[in-house]
């Protein structure tokens, strides 16, 4: 009871402590719509992505809904983090009877919350501006899936945070964060690159994150082998990241 206490009690710090940064909010929730704008507009109306049966507005609302949770959660995770272990606060929190796994916990549900927003941004922008249209249930569908496939991202986060420096987290995590947008097809089809990267980006969990959304887009079930792949990478993060932070914890 008194872990369950002391996890509940860093979520709800962590929410308030996102929710206030207001230039973080302002970058990660509407960035990602400007980027859509720019990358929709270069296509005309109906032209559609190969093999996909989407047009490019509605295929690239899916990757830019996708690319924002993923800037939100994965940006402010791995910095702050890194920053908190500089400071003190992680020293702190380890005088407290919060576990491994709960620490982990907190990181991830503050960063989905921060993540809704951007993904919410991102659909009101593509209907109002792209004229892109669907059900209730795929709307609803969508942001569903999206943001509950942001925590892979958020604890890959908590895991980056604890692996670098203050000094080394930014670039660090800036390889991570364009390699994983790039590489998993959120900027650009992968169909489009050369076969040995689109045989790389099938095991991302970048393009099983976007591919879980766009099989919404198209009224199908979403693939077995896209949703093993972010079960995986989820476990392996979370797993991850508690682990570095226990390890952490025994160093001290």
């Amino acid at each position: 009871m008194l872990n369950t206490s002391a996890t509940r009690a860093l979520i709800k710090l962590e929410l308030t402590r996102s929710l206030r940064n207001k230039k973080f909010l302002f970058f990660s929730v509407l960035y990602p719509s400007f980027i859509y704008l720019i990358f929709s507009s270069s296509a005309g109306s109906g032209e559609k992505v190969d093999e996909t049966g989407l047009t490019v507005a509605t295929y690239l609302m899916v990757s830019m809904a996708s690319f924002g949770a993923l800037t939100a959660v994965l940006m402010g995770n791995s910095e702050r983090i890194a920053k908190e272990r500089e400071n003190g606060w992680v020293r702190q929190l380890r005088l407290t009877p919060l576990p491994g796994r709960g620490y982990v916990l907190a990181k991830t549900a503050s960063a989905a919350v921060v993540s809704l927003p951007s993904i919410i941004v991102v659909f009101v922008v593509a209907a109002v501006f792209k004229d892109v249209r669907l059900d209730t249930w795929q709307w609803l569908a969508l942001t569903g899936v999206i943001w509950a496939g942001s925590l892979v991202f958020a604890a890959l986060g908590v895991a980056i945070g604890y692996v670098a420096s203050g000094d080394a987290v930014r670039p660090i995590t800036m390889i991570v964060y364009f390699g994983l947008s790039i590489l998993g097809g959120l900027w650009m089809p992968s169909t489009t690159f050369p076969r040995i990267l689109q045989d790389i980006a099938k095991w991302l969990p970048t393009h099983a994150y976007a591919a879980l959304g766009r099989a919404i887009e198209q009224s199908e079930a979403p693939h077995t082998t896209d949703i093993a792949v972010l079960a995986v990478y989820f476990v392996l993060f979370a797993g991850g990241a508690a682990w570095l932070y226990r390890k952490d914890t025994l160093k001290a």
